[in-house]
């Protein structure tokens, strides 16, 4: 993910503006004011304004109802979906695939995650200059460098036939992470537990966005409960999303279980839409243990507020699809609608999640390719649909090309886990689920 600078009131203020006008506040002249400042010198200025768009109020006209704190949440939602077991054997397979197709799908990403850069349409020229459009394997290093393109600098280790482990990467630092916290709290954890947690195994440099500005709160001696709400302006970002999947895994068959259990993960960094999309993942994780992805995602909306941006979002990809539209129309109808978003928020990206997984119809390869050459947050949502099309695959039935290269290893910058077995990681979460 893209590292803003958390310190800087100039960067804070430029997206405080943009949170603010996308969630349905009346700005006035502030806006001019603030589009001044944030691009200017006067940090003074910058810091003026920025605490002045806290005094503003929502307009009238806003139609979407996006609650804060759990019980206002699930007062929203319908009748939580029927809870339906995994046998021990299915779940062990389905555990490993959910865990080896996170990494998978995130490496795949991971040499393109600038959606700046790697526009849609910027993938497919690459792509199909490589020979390699539909994706279905992972990114090829073209010798020399095509004018105009340019991958990450991951890409001596995450591009095809360069690959022998899974790479760091924060998508997989978090289900770590996480992992850890329901070993060491159960699945009674707080979000004082995660704050405490951060601070001990996660390095201040590999935290972005929403969870930057957290973490410098949490140093400077703000309480879990206020962290994530000061000087935050990418509370609604996709950090937390990224975060979820640890979360349905150890939930599975039982999608509302998932969501609550996220949703305390989530509310240390994010607020709505940022939290609702963390229970919404987790929640379509659960549900993939025992559906189709259609019916995952169909599931995974009742752990959403009905009238929130992020149902809105899954329902209109829904619609596309019922619609019998192709994939490139659905995406192009994607970016018509949410590409004014940034690209690493939760609300489009989770659009590219619901279109990867609907057109892929359970084939990982197909879903974790279309999700990826999709753009924006490429290795965030290349490692969500893993985890869903891994589950749905079971670890049996992964293609071994997506497998054989990470030799059955993760890297990881959370204290203690570098060098992981991915195997045994899956056989710990297994064992959380059967010791409920």
């Amino acid at each position: 993910m893209n590292n803003h600078e958390a310190h800087d009131p100039r960067e804070l203020l430029r997206w405080e503006l943009a949170q603010r006008q996308e969630s349905g506040y009346e700005l006035g002249e502030l806006a001019a004011a603030g589009h001044e400042a944030a691009a200017g010198d006067d940090v003074a200025a910058a810091r003026g304004l920025l605490d002045q768009l806290s005094t503003t109020a929502r307009k009238a006209s806003w139609s979407y109802d996006e609650p804060d704190g759990l019980d206002a949440i699930l007062a929203t939602l319908p009748e939580a979906p029927a809870v339906t077991t995994v046998g021990e054997s299915e779940l062990r397979d389905r555990m490993l695939g959910a865990w080896l197709g996170r990494c998978a799908g995130c490496n795949l990403g991971k040499p393109v995650e600038y959606g700046d850069h790697w526009t849609a349409g910027h993938l497919r020229a690459y792509l199909e200059l490589a020979d390699a459009y539909p994706l279905r394997d992972y990114i090829p290093v073209l010798d020399p460098m095509p004018e105009g393109f340019e991958l990450r600098e991951f890409w001596p280790y995450t591009t095809r036939g360069r690959i022998s482990e899974s790479a760091r990467d924060d998508d997989i630092d978090y289900t770590i992470l996480g992992l850890h916290i329901l070993q060491e709290y159960g699945f009674g954890y707080t979000r004082e537990d995660v704050a405490a947690e951060w601070l001990d195994r996660l390095p201040y440099t590999q935290t972005f966005t929403a969870e930057r500005s957290t973490y410098r709160n949490l140093v400077i001696g703000h309480e879990p409960s206020r962290a994530g709400k000061i000087d935050n302006p990418y509370r609604e970002w996709i950090g937390a999303q990224i975060r979820a999947d640890v979360f349905g895994y150890v939930c599975p068959g039982d999608p509302r279980a998932a969501a609550e259990l996220a949703y305390r993960d989530a509310e240390l960094s994010h607020t709505a839409n940022g939290v609702y999309g963390e229970m919404w993942a987790a929640a379509l994780v659960a549900a993939a243990f025992t559906g189709t992805a259609r019916e995952a995602v169909e599931t995974s909306l009742t752990c959403v507020p009905p009238r929130s941006r992020l149902a809105e979002a899954v329902r209109f990809v829904l619609d596309r699809h019922t619609a019998g539209d192709t994939w490139e129309q659905a995406r192009a109808a994607i970016e018509d609608r949410y590409g004014h978003y940034s690209w690493v928020h939760t609300v489009n990206n989770a659009a590219l999640v619901v279109a990867g997984l609907l057109w892929g119809d359970g084939d990982f390869t197909a879903s974790i390719g279309l999700t990826v050459q999709g753009g924006w947050d490429t290795d965030s949502n290349g490692a969500t649909v893993g985890s869903v099309a891994g589950i749905i695959s079971g670890a049996q039935r992964l293609p071994a090309h997506w497998t054989e290269p990470l030799n059955d290893t993760a890297r990881s910058a959370i204290r203690g886990f570098d060098g992981s077995r991915i195997s045994d990681l899956a056989e710990r979460t297994v064992r959380l689920v059967m010791s409920k």
